[in-house]
């Protein structure tokens, strides 16, 4: 009786306090991910719910125990929780929640990465190195832990923010509101796990197919006026990064990674809370060999070389050893205030990145004429503030501020061949002596932005939400703008919401992408580019417009349509150019892009079923920096007509379904499914960009048993025992052919997978 009591007190107090909030969206289903509109006040309502009947220790007979403390406890955390949510809505945005049962059914469940649990959502495109693109756009997507920007880093091919992370999170996009800046293609709110949401221990150990190993342990809990908990892992694999041949294992693919997450909070009293969370990355990564290769040196004229046909045959691509390291630490503090009608979180944030590149000294020369060893790291410091004041009945001001101090630091040494002069055709004569060059440079710099909102509920059912952000940036380009945003939000009948929104959007380029190579120090070499032309990459400036309607046809079944355009005049795009796997900025002088989205779920009982499909076009027209990167024919044909975006894919489609049997006892058996659908990312025609990679679609499943006390052991929870089948059909695709503006070389996805693993809660 004590716990069903607990319960009802943590729900009852984020409703009466989500009475008082003027977001008419409506309330999400209780589990899928969904695209709805829900509110932040609505998430904050469930997840203390489900936060309270987590935290009471589970009895081995199956009852539950409670205590006053916990009582005190739950309630005060669910009061905090709710108040940090009303600090950033989306009022009028579209929003895509994964709710912790989510996160659980998708096949892998906590061990799934985070890009394939993202691809279940609408308008999320998959990429290579583990890239994922929404709505159209490269990279331009943010994320957040607890609702504090992390700032950008270096990583390719890994994932400094794992699922096992997550207790829930939510993808947010559309026409945002003021308090979003920098990256606006999609918004990654991480809420981590806690010891309150997540208490008790759990040990897991996964793997199977290509000597896959992951292992992991997390712990959690609260004494007093203390929240602690901490999760970490360890990744052995030999797909580290997508294959470039169809088969079913790769060639020198082998990776070792760990991870940790920590959470620290000390609740004060029932209106202040400070909260330490810090996180750790390191992954080593060999590249994966491509067999067969003939190309030699990235200047087609040394094909006809002397030099060329000494090289030739004395290194195969088979054998190359190439090897890249990443590495990401993060940390937040964070104080959280709650002063009557007034809101407040503010927290400083620190994260150091890096990346660096061994090359294979031989096989670079051979193939690309340069072997480089690269390093490039980015420190960034700062601190955010979001404060919320509820005004009166009818207005919520919000204002706040992002601030960053960034250092960028790149060092490079090259092995080329000099150029000794050209024959009669006019092809490069090259030494077959080598040189060495070192290219090194640092630099710091400022990223700042200010906003400010009014949420208006003029009548009941309307909710319009108006504001300013200023944004500016002092690093290699120096700029800034004033975005003014608007969205609305009309709710004609119960369960149905029409919104609309117009916000300008303002992109500074990543600092730690854009280069800064003296590229004097290689002409005339055999790492020559094509020119030496070298602008540097600008902010993007962006019109974006969209609109979109929500409806629960029947309880437990929602549907929503949403369409939106985007106007961009200096569009950021991103490309891999040369043998280090470091992504490179460049701008398209205008840039459009625009799509539609459907989506649908249904859940009741133990049965959960969801949908969705994206249509998009992105293209661009002349590209303006960083032009030594690119073909100088390629350039000229793009400075006049109109190409295709080669992250461009027209349709994306996503699914899934799961049931549990037995899901009142306690061995419940979960079944599950999903399904990715892609029509193909661009490859070169006979112009950029214009031809495309052929269509897949691939299906994982997913079985998971329960046993509530399978070893009769009184400190021995829950124990899960799990089997998931990835690519189900053994699926060869292509997610990329090596071709395109900025694709480096092909990738496939992977071949079917079989995994296995077993989970201990203690």
């Amino acid at each position: 009786m004590t716990a069903i009591l607990l319960a009802g007190t943590a729900f009852a107090l984020p409703q009466a306090v989500r009475a008082a909030t003027t977001d008419q969206s409506p309330p999400a289903k209780a589990s899928g991910p969904t695209t709805d509109g829900d509110t932040p006040q609505a998430a904050a309502s469930r997840t203390s719910f489900s936060t309270t009947a987590a935290t009471d220790r589970v009895l081995p007979d199956g009852s539950v125990e409670a205590t006053a403390a916990n009582e005190e406890h739950i309630v005060v955390n669910a009061h905090l929780d709710l108040m940090r949510a009303t600090l950033q809505p989306a009022t009028g945005a579209t929003i895509y929640r994964f709710t912790r049962r989510d996160l659980e059914t998708i096949p892998g469940g906590d061990n799934a990465p985070l890009n394939s649990v993202l691809l279940q959502a609408p308008g999320v495109a998959q990429d290579s190195y583990g890239q994922i693109h929404i709505r159209g756009d490269h990279n331009e997507v943010q994320f957040r832990l607890d609702g504090v920007e992390l700032p950008e880093g270096m990583n390719v091919f890994g994932q400094a923010l794992m699922t096992r992370f997550a207790h829930s999170m939510s993808l947010t996009t559309g026409a945002l509101p003021s308090e979003y800046g920098f990256l606006q293609a999609g918004v990654i709110d991480i809420t981590t796990k806690t010891g309150s949401a997540d208490p008790g221990g759990d040990v897991s150990i996964y793997g199977g197919a290509r000597d896959y190993f992951f292992p992991s342990l997390q712990y959690g809990g609260h004494a007093g006026k203390w929240d602690y908990f901490a999760t970490a892992d360890f990744v052995h694999d030999r797909v580290g990064i997508e294959n470039p041949t169809p088969d079913f294992n790769a060639l020198h693919d082998l990776t070792n990674q760990y991870h940790f997450l920590g959470h620290l909070r000390y609740t004060a009293d029932e209106n202040t809370r400070i909260s330490l969370t810090a996180g750790v990355s390191n992954a080593e990564y060999q590249l994966p060999n491509n067999p067969g290769q003939q190309r030699q040196f990235a200047n087609p004229s040394f094909l006809g070389s002397a030099l060329s046909q000494n090289l030739y045959g004395s290194v195969d691509s088979a054998s190359l050893n190439e090897r890249q390291k990443e590495i990401t630490d993060f940390g937040i503090l964070s104080l959280q205030k709650d002063i009557g009608t007034i809101s407040l979180q503010s927290s400083a944030v620190v994260r150091y990145s890096s990346l660096g590149y061994s090359p294979d000294m031989l096989g670079d020369l051979v193939y690309n004429g340069n072997a480089q060893r690269a390093q490039r790291s980015v420190f960034s410091s700062g601190s955010q503030t979001d404060v919320t004041w509820h005004a009166n009945p009818h207005h919520t001001v919000r204002f706040g501020y992002q601030v960053y101090v960034e250092r960028v630091v790149s060092k490079t040494d090259s092995t080329v061949y000099p150029q000794t002069g050209t024959d009669d055709d006019g092809n490069a004569i090259y030494d077959d002596r080598t040189i060495s060059i070192h290219d090194g440079n640092g630099r710091t710099g400022w990223l700042y932005g200010l906003y400010a909102q009014d949420e208006w509920q003029p009548i009941r059912n309307l909710t319009i939400n108006y504001g300013l952000r200023f944004d500016g940036v002092d690093e290699y380009t120096h700029s800034k703008q004033v975005s003014p945003r608007i969205n609305i939000v009309y709710q004609p009948w119960h369960g149905g919401t029409f919104h609309a929104g117009y916000s300008r959007y303002y992109t500074p380029p990543p600092f730690e992408l854009v280069g800064g190579t003296s590229l004097n120090k290689f002409a005339n070499t055999s790492a020559a580019p094509g020119t030496l032309q070298d602008t540097t990459v600008k902010a993007e400036r962006d019109h974006y417009f969209d609109a979109g309607f929500a409806q629960e046809i029947l309880p437990g079944w929602h549907a929503s349509v949403d369409a939106y355009v985007k106007l961009a005049k200096n569009l950021i795009d991103e490309g891999q150019f040369g043998s280090p796997i470091i992504l490179s900025a460049f701008n398209y002088r205008r840039g459009q892009v625009h799509g539609y989205e459907f989506a649908t779920d249904y859940t009741r009982g133990p049965f959960s079923v969801y949908g969705n499909f994206a249509w998009s076009r992105a293209i661009g027209k002349d590209i303006t920096t960083a032009q030594w990167n690119f073909d100088p024919d390629d350039l000229a044909y793009i400075q006049h007509r109109w190409i295709h975006l080669d992250h461009d894919q027209r349709w994306t489609a996503s699914a899934g379904a799961s049931y549990t049997a037995f899901y009142r006892t306690g061995h419940p058996l979960r079944l599950s499914a999903t399904m990715v659908y892609g029509s193909g990312l661009r490859q070169d025609s006979d112009i950029p960009n214009g031809g495309v990679v052929p269509q897949y679609e691939t299906f994982n499943l997913s079985a998971v048993q329960s046993f509530r006390d399978l070893f009769h052991i009184p400190f021995l929870k829950r124990t899960q025992l799990r089997l998931d089948v990835i690519n189900l059909f053994d699926k060869r695709y292509e997610l990329r052919s090596g071709t395109g503006i900025g694709v480096g070389a092909p990738q496939y996805g992977l071949r079917r997978t079989i995994l296995t693993g077993i989970d201990q809660r203690f």
